[in-house]
């Protein structure tokens, strides 16, 4: 009886060991399967897909972000990541690259900041494009029209503005006379302008204005008395150059960038510098976004870290400054979604537009 107790228990000893490896070996394929997946401990990364909005060209866009393919593995490799493969592809438009990262078809995405807030709930910003800066960037008008003209600075920033300029005519300079003697523009003073914006798409000629309207007066653009669309920037100052509108709206370096044609195609005698001033000043306008798939299991904390570094290491580089110039970036910061609250309530506005 005893022996037959003895291999009874040895016999259950054996099938307990060899559920054990079962269960071992079954954890194995498991973990070798989802070597991919950065969630399960791994940093072998088999296939990372990055896609981009059609801002320009697919064919141009597909060529000139090619070299990013190696580059990216390279940094990455350096932040302890093998990566196998990367692809890029180019969006049929901006939805389809924010609906890719929601549904994670896509693991990483260029995409503005507009498109990065419809999809936010898809998507998780890591990092704000930068530019090179300019020399004002106060969001007071009296500032910038005391340290005329604006200039370009080396430092790089991740947001642009939007300002209120006021011209030559009578009216525009009694508004900056008021602004630069420290007095507070009432909504009568600015209703009875003439005003030129742009299309009610434009952030800077017309979204972020409103916003600053509604922020300061309850007002919308809509709400002015005088009111002109302009087609083009161009037509805009050259409206505000012969005095048929008193102000436009515009992005913050316009100025710059008509100060030739003010004098030679717009019939002034002096600077653009010399007759316009700014009468007041929008929030910070984010720039472009990397946004990640949060519903992509490779999207650890760790990875994303490892992401940001990378990309901003590689726009340090001239390769990779010839990669993101595509997109007119010049380099990256990180970035929260808090970031882009102002553009979330820009989109609100551009619905309420629509209905």
């Amino acid at each position: 009886m005893k022996k037959k107790l003895m291999l009874l228990a040895v016999f259950t000893l054996a099938v307990g060991l060899l559920a054990g490896c079962g269960s071992g070996n079954n954890s194995s394929k498991s973990d070798s399967a989802n070597s991919g997946n950065a969630g399960s401990g791994s940093k072998e990364i088999k296939e990372l897909k990055i896609s981009f909005v059609p801002s320009k060209d697919p064919g141009e866009i597909i060529t000139a972000t090619d070299p990013l393919k190696d580059l990216l593995k390279k940094q990455l490799a350096t932040e302890g990541y093998d990566v196998g493969k990367v692809s890029i592809d180019v969006g049929t438009n901006y939805e389809a690259v924010g609906e890719a990262l929601t549904a994670g078809s896509t693991d990483i995405g260029f995409i503005p900041g507009g498109t990065y807030v419809l999809y936010d709930d898809g998507a998780d910003v890591i990092l704000t494009a930068t530019r090179a800066g300019l020399s004002n960037d106060s969001d007071n008008p009296k500032d910038w029209n005391d340290n005329k003209p604006t200039a370009p600075t080396t430092d790089q920033t991740n947001h642009y503005r939007a300002l209120f300029i006021a011209g030559p005519s009578a009216k525009g300079q009694e508004l900056a006379a008021k602004v630069n003697n420290g007095e507070e523009l009432t909504w009568d003073d600015l209703n009875s302008a003439n005003w030129s914006i742009m299309s009610t798409s434009s952030p800077a000629g017309y979204i972020y204005p409103t916003l600053w309207l509604q922020d300061h007066y309850q007002k919308s653009l809509t709400d002015l008395s005088h009111v002109v669309t302009s087609d083009s920037y161009g037509s805009a100052f050259a409206r505000l150059a012969n005095g048929q509108t008193d102000v436009l709206v515009s992005y913050a370096d316009a100025r710059r960038d008509f100060e030739n044609q003010w004098t030679s195609d717009f019939g002034r005698d002096k600077s653009v510098w010399d007759e316009t001033n700014v009468i007041g000043v929008t929030q910070g306008i984010y720039n472009d976004t990397i946004s990640v798939s949060k519903n992509d299991p490779i999207m650890t904390d760790d990875f994303k870290a490892a992401l940001q570094k990378a990309f901003k290491d590689i726009a340090q580089t001239e390769e990779g400054k010839k990669v993101i110039a595509i997109y007119t970036h010049e380099g990256y910061q990180d970035a929260k979604s808090s970031d882009y609250d102002g553009e979330r309530k820009a989109q609100d506005l551009v619905r309420s537009l629509k209905k």
